[in-house]
């Protein structure tokens, strides 16, 4: 592994993908006299065998961009203008010294919030700063925009949120692809799967969207957005009628399959398609598919969570592999993230270092809206001072011009740690110039597969910019916090590193770029003995736990209050349910849409309806309409599709402000509403109008 003391000459450095992504891609870069001159995927890594996506086969122009920001910025003009004068580290340092010493002296550190978010999902960029924040009595953000639903709904059955390595889907001769467009968002694993369909599988694709891996898949199953539930009802429902249930699995190694059989008995097919859409028919063969193939496997990854009851998708979901004794194959069960398997090489806990001295504020990071409003939403008072991390929110967070509201207040001191002037950005006081991947060391824990990678600077910080880990050093000395005081905060990142993966040898992983997660059992079965980390020991298809935090006690569907089926008098206003997908391939989330490679190459953002919606509303392909609901609104031009059923529309997210015609994006309109459990945001749970404009 060559680091970055060679600055003369041509060499190659290896590193890993941080992107918010399961692949965490292994990829090598060519650096010529310290400029990295090419940057490809690694052949040799286990996972990604050298194919990079669209996006960071370019990641070089995002490096190199004349737009980065390279040294501190100072705002110079009102919030949200984007005018800002260069200053000094010094100088930035000791104005942040300077008012949050006075806001932790007036209104207690839990005035200030720290929003670290997952634009790099590196271990230390992730997980490090949090040293600072304990130290602080800083606020701390609960819940999650992506992924602690799924976990939490997960581990409500299974008593974990561990689940099949994906790269068993191989073995696979039934895969269900429910809520993930594969092909799209998780790329390398469609090499696998076409693999096991050379080898005999069938692969069906469930989802409110025709996707592109909907189209590739030997069947597509279109349920309404937000009725899953109804419809793994109804499969076992024909599951247990039809005797297709693997009897002696489920009696050594479940909990409550009486209760649920009495449940589900009303969830006749015919019941289903009148809640989710699925004709009865394709209800019945889905069911018989999956009780008489095996092995069978279920693929789900995020997307599902984003709804007002998305932890109950998981929690039933969980409940079909047990009925169908699915697990006892190699190749069958339920495959989501696999972090909980590889996230066992780094110590978190040891990383962030937790003070139990004094309990943090908390706040709900999908309400930011609430909590950045001039009222505070709790006795603590209202928060002052805001540091953006790695994070977009004035894009990715919902209620998004609630957001807006919020940064614009006078008495907000925001910091942004950025490699661009961000729609975020642009309402800060001060602007922090941030490392890309290439320019820091770190390691990177994936969660679509089991290899951890390890990530080489390959080039020297551009300017002036630092590593998230040299920021909260830095914020630690303009705090008083010097090494003397609190050495823990001014580790550096090797000790850190060492200190905090016990299990692994680091400088064996820096020189062969990967380590696999020890814990995954040889035999590819996670649960091979049908023992499960539950209060039973079995797969709990009754959950008493449940039970007594308020949640029913079975799997069961209920409406979002914000759909077609909930609340009548608003979706009587607002009749059609919002999506706002990923489906562009040249950026993720909200990163590299800016650059010139990039979003301008997928064109601008639209709203897509089918044609009968649009006729019915008097409007055309291209024509502009005005979409909108008591949060905003958005003039978009109309996109006719076939994609969707009637009813349902969708406006693709991750553009900037800049890029919509109103400047305000997707999310001014999404519903901020917790979800039911696990501390998530019902983003699809939406409801919009639509008018010509």
């Amino acid at each position: 592994m060559t680091a970055i003391d060679a600055t003369h000459g041509t060499h190659t450095v290896h590193g890993t993908c941080h992107h918010d992504c399961p692949d965490s891609c292994g990829w090598q870069v060519t650096v010529t006299d310290g400029v990295a001159v090419q940057l490809r995927g690694n052949p040799d890594h286990p996972y990604s065998l050298g194919e990079l996506c669209p996006k960071v086969n370019r990641m070089l122009d995002r490096v190199y961009s004349p737009d980065r920001i390279t040294t501190p910025l100072r705002r110079v003009g009102a919030k949200g203008e984007g005018a800002f004068e260069p200053i000094t580290w010094d100088e930035a340092l000791a104005e942040i010294g300077t008012r949050l010493r006075h806001i932790v002296d007036t209104d207690g550190p839990g005035a200030i919030v720290p929003f670290i978010s997952a634009g790099n999902q590196s271990a230390l960029a992730i997980l490090f700063g949090e040293r600072f924040w304990n130290h602080l009595g800083a606020a701390t953000l609960t819940g999650a925009l992506c992924g602690a639903v799924a976990g939490a709904g997960t581990a409500s059955t299974l008593g974990t949120g561990k689940a099949l390595d994906p790269t068993e889907l191989r073995h696979s001769k039934l895969v269900l692809l429910w809520g993930t467009n594969t092909r799209l968002t998780n790329r390398h694993l469609w090499p696998i799967l076409e693999e096991a369909r050379a080898d005999g599988a069938q692969v069906v694709v469930i989802d409110p969207i025709r996707t592109i891996t909907a189209d590739s898949a030997d069947w597509f199953v279109q349920p309404l957005p937000g009725t899953d539930v109804a419809l793994m009802l109804a499969m076992m429902h024909v599951l247990i009628r039809d005797r297709l249930v693997d009897t002696d699995w489920v009696t050594a190694h479940t909990l409550g399959f009486d209760q649920l059989a009495a449940h589900v008995a009303e969830w006749t097919p015919a019941r289903a398609e009148a809640t989710c859409g699925v004709p009865a028919a394709d209800i019945e063969r889905l069911a018989t598919m999956y009780g008489t193939i095996r092995p069978a496997a279920i693929r789900t990854l995020i997307g599902a969570e984003h709804h007002e009851h998305g932890a109950m998708f998981f929690r039933t979901i969980t409940c079909l592999p047990a009925l169908v004794g699915a697990w006892r194959d190699h190749g069958g069960g339920y495959a989501r993230s696999v972090g909980t398997w590889s996230n066992e090489l780094v110590d978190g806990l040891a990383m962030m270092r937790p003070s139990a001295e004094r309990p943090r504020r908390q706040l709900p990071m999908v309400r930011m809206a609430e909590f950045l409003a001039p009222e505070a939403p709790d006795d603590d008072g209202p928060v002052r001072a805001l540091f953006v991390i790695a994070g977009n929110p004035l894009v990715v967070v919902p209620n998004a011009e609630g957001v807006r509201r919020g940064l614009a207040r006078d008495d907000l001191f925001t910091v942004v740690h950025e490699h661009f002037l961000t729609d975020t950005a642009r309402y800060a006081d001060l602007v922090l110039p941030a490392t890309t991947q290439i320019e820091s060391v770190d390691v990177v824990p994936a969660w679509g597969h089991l290899w951890m990678g390890w990530n080489e600077p390959a080039i020297a910080p551009i300017g002036e910019s630092v590593s998230n880990t040299e920021l909260h050093r830095r914020l630690a000395t303009a705090m008083g916090f010097t090494p003397d005081v609190a050495p823990h905060l001014h580790d550096d990142d090797m000790t850190v590193l060492r200190e905090t993966m016990p299990t692994v040898d680091v400088d064996a992983l820096r020189h062969d770029g990967w380590v696999k997660a020890h814990s995954y059992p040889a035999d590819g079965r996670p649960f091979p003995d049908g023992v499960f980390p539950t209060a039973s020991g079995k797969v709990e298809f009754a959950s008493e736990l449940l039970g007594a935090l308020g949640q029913p006690v079975l799997p069961t569907f209920v409406p979002a209050t914000e759909s077609p089926a909930g609340d009548p008098d608003l979706a009587a206003r607002f009749p059609f349910a919002l999506l706002t997908p990923k489906q562009h391939t040249r950026f993720l989330n909200t990163s590299y849409s800016p650059l010139p490679k990039h979003g301008p190459l997928e064109g601008a953002p639209y709203v897509e309806m089918v044609a009968e919606d649009a006729a019915r509303l008097g409007l055309v392909e291209g024509q502009c309409a005005v979409v909108h609901n008591d949060r905003s609104s958005l003039e978009l031009p109309v996109k006719i599709t076939e994609r969707l059923r009637p009813g349902v529309v969708a406006v693709p997210w991750g553009w900037w402000s800049s890029q919509h015609p109103d400047g305000r994006t997707a999310n001014a309109l999404t519903n901020d509403s917790l979800t039911d459990w696990g501390g998530g945001v019902a983003y699809s749970s939406t409801l919009v109008a639509i008018r010509p404009r």
